[in-house]
């Protein structure tokens, strides 16, 4: 139990909590006491004292409260910068929380707001690398992960999707039709192959994969290609 400790608590040690990392800090700090069964300490207020006449469980309740309180504050100021550890070192660990939240849950909020702002309204135009761009939305993406906001695999490639110029409206149908199910640097990959064999003939499809649905199936290479013979209206 002892090395599980140690070992969970220097996730804390590793990245001292100095502001901008406050999620992450926070996210670390609520596995570390989960772990110690410490974690009501954070999100109970300080009890009141039950007074010498109480009964001996409400004061041995009180004890182990306020002990446990004094260690996670501790632990809390030990993994801050030294300019947040003046601000709150008369703090117990409730106050800390409460106080952290105030100052930086707002800053992660705006900051989600615009990380997701310019991931919506990023646009690929005409003859960019697709690599480049991909990737751009690919760390943005990441970015809202961190600050708590994940979007799932399906929404991530929607977005990806939608912000490709109509040079490539082929793939995307294509991708749609043959309900594809890939991660964002699988379709990375082929919109790569797609955008070389766009140089390269211009008519030429990438080849899709469709995974078969029912038991037994193998999975299907499904390749679409525009009709030569086809009718132009």
């Amino acid at each position: 139990m002892a090395n599980n400790t140690i070992s969970l608590r220097s996730l804390l040690e590793k990245e001292k909590l100095n502001g901008i990392n406050f999620l992450d800090w926070f996210r670390n700090l609520r596995i570390v006491l989960k772990q110690e069964r410490k974690e009501y300490v954070i999100e109970e207020a300080i009890p009141n004292d039950p007074g010498a006449n109480a009964p001996r469980d409400d004061k041995d309740k009180f004890k182990k409260h306020m002990d446990d309180m004094l260690d996670v504050g501790c632990l809390m100021l030990a993994t801050m910068t030294p300019e947040l550890q003046k601000q709150h070192e008369d703090m117990v660990a409730y106050e800390m929380i409460q106080n952290l939240k105030e100052i930086y849950e707002g800053q992660a909020r705006q900051e989600r707001y615009e990380t997701s702002k310019a991931l919506f309204q990023c646009k690929m135009s005409e003859g960019s690398l697709v690599g480049a761009h991909v990737i751009k939305m690919m760390g943005n993406i990441q970015t809202l992960e961190k600050l708590g906001f994940a979007l799932n695999d399906e929404l991530a490639i929607d977005v990806v999707l939608q912000s490709l110029p109509d040079s490539f409206s082929q793939f995307i149908l294509n991708f749609n039709m043959n309900e594809i199910e890939k991660t964002l640097p699988q379709l990375l990959g082929m919109l790569r192959t797609a955008r070389g064999n766009m140089k390269k003939g211009g008519s030429k499809s990438v080849l899709m994969v469709r995974e078969a649905k029912g038991k037994g199936k193998r999975s299907q290479r499904v390749m679409v290609r525009p009709n030569p013979k086809a009718k132009k209206h």
